[in-house]
């Protein structure tokens, strides 16, 4: 399919650890233009090429405030290595670590607490397949059970278990996780999949009945996604769009 080629061609090369760590300033950075922070709290992640480490925020810093500088440099042992003094958040460490260590084919893991992803987070039923947002996540979304705030490495192989071959994990009673081949992938699943959170609470809000479409149509349209016949590709076109709007309305975001 051409589709196909055409966001191929598109894919963004982050191969050094610069490039890393400027995207994933970029990550922090949109979470908070687009109201999907939560003050210091809740974290993102991505893997150094060629190195047994990743990169997450310095504990203690609003999303708006964090610089490539900033960035913690982390190994899976919970070594600090470099330069960097600043603590990382234990609960994304266990979390990031306990996902980028053994999942080799992924490179960037998103957390949140938002408002919606929350309130998702605490229904029986889930993400529901009743908005276009949702139906790209059927059949690739996981549910992981609250154990209380992830300060036990014992955790780790639990929410490995539960993510599985997933591109979402929904944390019981606590928020939302998103994964991805490269940080552009990531980032495009987390904004979607915040989209439908938000979208599926203000329906169940409104206490109209609603409309659900037929399975089969469901599954179909799922399957029409490019993250579903080209999971690394997702978010590769719209990527470049965002930083330009970072530049526009986030000056300095790009650090020294």
């Amino acid at each position: 399919m051409n589709v196909v080629k055409d966001v191929v061609s598109r894919k963004i090369a982050i191969d050094t650890e610069q490039e890393v760590r400027l995207n994933l300033t970029a990550v922090y950075r949109l979470l908070s233009h687009f109201g999907m922070d939560d003050l210091i709290f809740t974290h993102a992640s991505a893997r150094i090429p060629g190195e047994d480490a990743f990169l997450i925020n310095p504990f203690g810093l609003m999303f708006r405030e964090i610089t490539p500088e900033t960035l913690v440099k982390i190994d899976y042992e919970g070594r600090i290595l470099g330069r960097d003094t600043n603590p990382a958040n234990a609960a994304g460490f266990v979390i990031h670590s306990a996902i980028l260590k053994d999942r080799p084919d992924l490179d960037c893991v998103i957390h949140t607490h938002t408002r919606a992803g929350v309130a998702l987070s605490c229904l029986a039923d889930g993400l529901m397949p009743i908005n276009q947002f949702a139906i790209e996540f059927y059949d690739r979304i996981g549910y992981h059970d609250y154990e209380g705030i992830a300060f036990n490495l014992d955790e780790g192989p639990r929410l490995h278990r539960d993510l599985a071959q997933n591109v979402a994990l929904v944390l019981r009673n606590h928020g939302l996780l998103t994964v991805g081949a490269n940080i552009p992938a990531a980032f495009y699943f987390m904004y979607y999949l915040e989209q439908a959170a938000r979208v599926q609470m203000d329906v169940l809000a409104s206490g109209r009945k609603i409309v659900e479409p037929p399975l089969e149509v469901v599954k179909s349209t799922a399957r029409q996604y490019t993250s579903a016949f080209n999971p690394p590709a997702a978010g590769h076109r719209m990527w470049p769009s965002l930083l330009r709007l970072l530049d526009q309305v986030d000056p300095g975001w790009r650090g020294a």
